[in-house]
């Protein structure tokens, strides 16, 4: 019997060469692979409205990715690489250090950490004004797996999102074992991308063109967007043997009234996240409004938040009383935007309660997106997906191909022991 809590389990051969290195030259011309009814489907991404339901509503994470890696150097030349991951607690989201000027402080990964034993390290660009800019970097807190670094800078006019576009490179995926170029400026972001925070792209909607995000429109398939700015937690690799004590990143969530209230007012839609980043902000809000019916002052003044296990403590309530619970307390603070933070962790014995299929890339072994991919399908399910893609020569993670997979009910479940 398949041991659901190992991280085994989540295993896979992956050779290197069926990692996508570049992104096609066309979005639409990726192999599509349909998970439906227990049948696996070859067909082309191009393809994909012929798969999706006439009620279907497309659920896009609009999040965008910063140039969050800095390099600087040392008196002695060495080289320090700073990956900016998210702003530290207490400063707001990235979405509001985006706008702060003259000093930030966000955890960062730092590369080459033992040479950098000077202060502070500087780096300077000059301006089409003619005037200087500098950027400066303390180290104030090494922590467990990445560092508190200050960067400042000698402006108050200029913004943090000026700071990353000005001297900061997009953050490919370290798998790539590549340098950034020109074209992943472009290429690494969805064309639906709006609001800058993440450090990694929602990989799922690469796929998508303007082309066939209108075709689905005329066929009357709705989409909708929410934010998940993907933070930390995406570049931590799983290193406990059970997926139980693995330690989840918070990221930042945010969702629109309106889109809470369609979910209301539509309940016959299918709900079909694109990409693993949508469907954990879905089943959060879910979650959250289950909270929230509990216990309407659950949250106080502070920032609505869904811990790792939270999903598997609640007692759950109908989709209606969850949104209808969100929506009352969205317009008590008298909001347009519903704005919380998640840590939600999706394993076998997971009850979803959202979505009925998601477009999804294919992940990376031991992952705890492959983790959630497996709860949705089934783990033998999804060895089968994973194995015909692999004999078919589909392309994996961030650039490569994608899938359409259709809600499988679980064969068996058994709770989850969480001490």
């Amino acid at each position: 019997m398949v041991d659901i809590d190992s991280i085994e389990s989540y295993n896979y051969d992956l050779p290197p060469h069926r990692i996508a290195e570049y992104p096609l030259a066309d979005r639409a011309a990726s192999k599509l692979l349909v998970y439906k009814n227990n049948e696996i489907i070859d067909s082309s991404f191009k393809n994909i409205g012929d798969y999706l339901p006439d009620n279907a509503l497309l659920v896009f994470n609009n999040t965008r990715v910063v140039q969050a890696r800095f390099l600087f150097q040392t008196a002695t030349g060495a080289t320090i690489e700073i990956f900016s991951l998210e702003p530290v607690e207490g400063e707001g989201g990235p979405a509001e250090s985006m706008s702060a000027v003259g000093k930030v402080r966000w955890k960062c990964f730092v590369g080459n950490a033992k040479r950098w034993k000077q202060d502070v390290l500087v780096r300077t660009v000059q301006l089409g004004s003619g005037a200087t800019l500098s950027l400066y970097a303390k180290q104030l807190e090494q922590r467990d797996d990445y560092y508190i670094i200050e960067l400042s800078w000698n402006s108050d006019t200029i913004t943090l999102s000026e700071i990353f576009s000005l001297l900061g490179d997009l953050p490919l995926p370290p798998y790539m074992k590549r340098k950034t170029e020109e074209s992943d400026k472009v290429r690494y972001q969805t064309v639906y991308a709006k609001h800058e925070g993440s450090v990694a792209a929602p990989t799922a909607g690469l796929h998508f063109t303007e082309k066939i995000l209108d075709q689905l429109s005329a066929r009357g398939i709705q989409q909708e967007e929410v934010t998940l700015h993907v933070g930390a937690g995406t570049f931590k690799p799983v290193k406990t043997a059970s997926i139980v004590d693995h330690q989840m990143h918070a990221e930042y969530i945010s969702v629109s009234r309106s889109f809470l209230a369609r979910l209301i007012e539509q309940p016959e839609r299918i709900v079909i996240p694109v990409g693993t980043t949508s469907m954990r902000t879905l089943e959060s809000i879910y979650w959250l409004g289950c909270k929230l019916f509990h216990n309407p002052s659950v949250f106080g003044a502070g920032i609505p938040e869904l811990t790792q296990w939270d999903a598997y403590r609640i007692a759950p309530v109908s989709v209606k009383d969850s949104i209808q619970a969100l929506l009352a307390y969205t317009d008590s603070n008298k909001k347009e935007q519903f704005s919380a933070k998640t840590s939600l962790l999706i394993k076998p014995g997971y009850t979803f309660a959202m979505c009925k299929a998601i477009i999804t890339n294919f992940h990376q072994p031991k992952s705890t997106l492959l983790c959630l991919v497996s709860s949705f399908v089934g783990i033998e399910n999804m060895n089968r997906i994973y194995v015909f893609a692999l004999e078919n020569d589909y392309r994996f993670l961030s650039y490569g191909d994608s899938s359409l997979l259709f809600k499988t009910e679980p064969l068996s479940n058994r709770a989850i022991n969480i001490s």
